[in-house]
């Protein structure tokens, strides 16, 4: 067996073990751990399929900053298993829909297939260590993003940043009863009415 279809095989079946895991527990920290787990064997298969670039972004956007994020608001809430129990048999119907859905998404992606071309031309499986000589997809992409699209790209930053800004200004909470420094009362005061001399009598 190859070492492409055998890691294929493998960051696939952890993939689907773990999305089974992120549905069935009852732990929310624990389904999110799992959540991390599939993003990074998703990303180790593009990895294989020759999609750096999307294997980097799906491990810098989803694993490093979304997942996180959802972490760290879980943990925050203190979310604990509900007392009352919830019946399964309620969502059975909505899951079977789901199903059916996705099941026949697929039966059309197969059917469209030519199996029978496919066997005549033999797909041919291409290594990726072997064309580790040649440019990546991510060198080519930044070349392209960071040439022609330079202004676009600045621009969505900038849109980005007044929007991270305009989120940490609508959340400051403040404060009325803590007496803060005005720098420019104190500038604006003489020095004689600073000092008040008095007498004082035995």
């Amino acid at each position: 067996m190859q070492i492409d279809i055998f890691l294929f095989i493998v960051f696939s079946s952890f993939a689907l073990i773990a999305s089974l895991m992120v549905i069935s527990l009852s732990n929310a920290v624990h389904s999110v751990l799992f959540l991390i787990l599939v993003f990074c064997n998703v990303a180790s298969l593009l990895l294989l399929i020759g999609a750096e670039f999307l294997s980097l972004m799906l491990l810098i956007v989803y694993v490093g900053a979304i997942i996180v994020l959802f972490l760290f608001v879980v943990m925050m809430l203190n979310i604990k298993k509900a007392s009352v129990r919830q019946n399964l048999y309620s969502i059975v119907p909505i899951g079977l829909i789901i199903f059916f859905i996705l099941f026949s998404q697929l039966s059309s992606i197969f059917s469209n297939l030519d199996l029978f071309s496919l066997k005549q031309n033999k797909l041919i499986w291409v290594s990726w260590i072997i064309e580790s000589n040649n440019l990546t997809n991510a060198q080519v992409i930044g070349s392209v993003l960071y040439t022609k699209y330079c202004f676009l790209f600045i621009l969505s930053g900038l849109i980005l940043l007044v929007a991270m800004i305009g989120a940490i200004v609508l959340t400051m909470h403040q404060r009325t009863d803590v007496r803060k420094q005005r720098i420019e009362l104190q500038l604006n005061r003489s020095f004689q009415g600073s000092l008040k001399f008095m007498a004082l009598r035995k």
